[in-house]
C-alpha cells in the first residue's frame, strides 16, 4: 500500500495536541543518574498504555473519525502503537483492527486483549504483520495507521517533545530511539516549530535491526538484514519513501547503532540504578549514553524513557544476568 504522506502542517499539530491534551497527561522529566552523569529523562512510560505510542495514535484516530464519522481503521505493530490505537478507539468510539506479528511480546498481546477490537496475530516479523494489515484495509476499504509514515501519528508524536522542550529550557541534546523513525522524525519537527535549533538530536538503532540506518546510506529496505533484537518496537523494516526517511536525511540527524549485549546491560542497570522498568526499545538510547556510542561528553543530555511493556519473564532473566 503506497501513498505520499507528508510531514504535518502547523494546524494539523494543533489539532492533535488538543485532542492529546483531552485525554493523555504531561509525562515528567526526571533526572536520572546514568554512571554518575546527570541525564534528562522523559518519562513516557507513565503514559497511558505504556508507552509514547497513544499520542501519535489518537491523533490519527481522531483524525480518521473526522473525515468519516462511522469509519473504521486498521493498524499494524509490534505491540506499542497497536495498543495506543486500542485506547485511541475506546475513547473515541472507532471500531478498530489491530495485526501483531504472531511471536509479539506476551505482555503487549496480553494487553491488547482487553480492549474491545479485533486482534489478528500473523506471521512472525513486523513486515509480516505490516503486509497483512495492508492487504485487509485495501479488502476491507478502511483507513489504515501506520505506526510511523502518517502524518497525524507524527504530529502527535510530537506533543512528547513540546513538553520535553518546554520542561526543560536546559536541554542541549536530546537522544532518541528509532525504530520507523515517527518519535524521532517529530522531535525535529517540534524543534523547527519552537525555534529550538540549538538543540541537537541523535538517534540510535540496535545493531542487530538497523533500516533506517542502512537506508539513509543507500541500502534498499528489502535488501536490509533483521537479526533477533529484544527492542521489538525498532525492530524490522519500513515503506520505502517514508516521510520519516525524508525527514531525517533532510535535516541532516546522525544515528549511532547498540550492540544487543548492551541494549540488555542497559534494561538492568536502569531498573538496578533508577528503579525504572525500561522495555529495549527504550534502553538503546539509554544504552548509547552510558557506553559513549553519543560523541557529546558535555552537553546537557536528554532521552525518551519511551515504554515500558517488556515480558515479564525476559524482564526477569535479564535481571538475573551477571555477565553479558
Amino acid at each position: 500500500m503506497s501513498k505520499i504522506v507528508l510531514p504535518p502542517t502547523p494546524a494539523q499539530v494543533e489539532d492533535a495536541r488538543r485532542v492529546i491534551a483531552d485525554h493523555l497527561r504531561v509525562t515528567p522529566v526526571l533526572d536520572f543518574s546514568l554512571r554518575g552523569r546527570s541525564v534528562l529523562a522523559k518519562m513516557e512510560s507513565f503514559q497511558h498504555t505504556g508507552s509514547f505510542k497513544s499520542r501519535g495514535a489518537l491523533a490519527a484516530v481522531a483524525a480518521a473519525q473526522r473525515e468519516n464519522p462511522d469509519g473504521a481503521v486498521i493498524a499494524s505493530s509490534a505491540g506499542n502503537h497497536g495498543l495506543g490505537i486500542a485506547y485511541a478507539a475506546s475513547v473515541l468510539g472507532v471500531r478498530a483492527t489491530v495485526v501483531v506479528p504472531g511471536n509479539a511480546s506476551a505482555v503487549k498481546v496480553k494487553k491488547l486483549q482487553s480492549y474491545d477490537i479485533e486482534l489478528i496475530q500473523v506471521g512472525s516479523s513486523y513486515d509480516d504483520a505490516q503486509n497483512e494489515a495492508w492487504a485487509l484495509a485495501e479488502s476491507r476499504g478502511i483507513r489504515y495507521l501506520s505506526p510511523f509514515n502518517d502524518t497525524h501519528v507524527i504530529a502527535g508524536q510530537s506533543t512528547v517533545f513540546f513538553e520535553m522542550f518546554e520542561q526543560c529550557p536546559d536541554l542541549e541534546h536530546v537522544v532518541v530511539s528509532v525504530g520507523g523513525g515517527g518519535l524521532i522524525s517529530s522531535a525535529v519537527l517540534a524543534r523547527e516549530i519552537m525555534g529550538r535549533h540549538d538543540i541537537r538530536i541523535t538517534g540510535v538503532q540496535p545493531q542487530r535491526s538497523a533500516a533506517m540506518y542502512h537506508v539513509l546510506r543507500g541500502v534498499k529496505m528489502a535488501d536490509v538484514v533483521h537479526d533477533d533484537t529484544i527492542a521489538d518496537g525498532l525492530a524490522g523494516g519500513g515503506d520505502d519513501d517514508a516521510v520519516t526517511t525524508e525527514i531525517i536525511a533532510q535535516h541532516g540527524i546522525s544515528i549511532v547503532l547498540v550492540p544487543e549485549v548492551n541494549i540488555r546491560s542497559a534494561v538492568r542497570e536502569a531498573a538496578e540504578s533508577n528503579g525504572v522498568v525500561m522495555e529495549g526499545s527504550a534502553s538503546a538510547a539509554y544504552a548509547a549514553i552510558t557506553e559513549n556510542l553519543v560523541d557529546d561528553t558535555d552537553s546537557r543530555l536528554g532521552f525518551v524513557v519511551s515504554g515500558r511493556n517488556i515480558a515479564h519473564d525476559l524482564f526477569a532473566k535479564i535481571l538475573n544476568e551477571t555477565t553479558l
